[in-house]
């Protein structure tokens, strides 16, 4: 399981849209979300820099 610091997420809507965009890419699956933490966990073998492109692209950060 991999696990990345988002930053950005303040709602259930942040929740449901960074699952979605997480589960939206080939290869990862059993996405979970922990906005007080800010955290996205997810298992799959996918590029960290893929992951962090979809994050981006719905306006939140990865912090590394």
């Amino acid at each position: 399981m991999t696990t990345i610091k988002i930053s950005g997420m303040r709602c259930q809507h942040c929740v449901k849209a960074t699952r979605q965009a997480l589960e939206a890419l080939a290869g990862v699956s059993n996405v979970s979300i922990d906005l007080d933490k800010g955290e996205a966990s997810f298992e799959g073998e996918v590029p960290l820099e893929t992951v962090k492109e979809a994050i981006v692209k719905i306006g939140f950060a990865v912090v590394d």
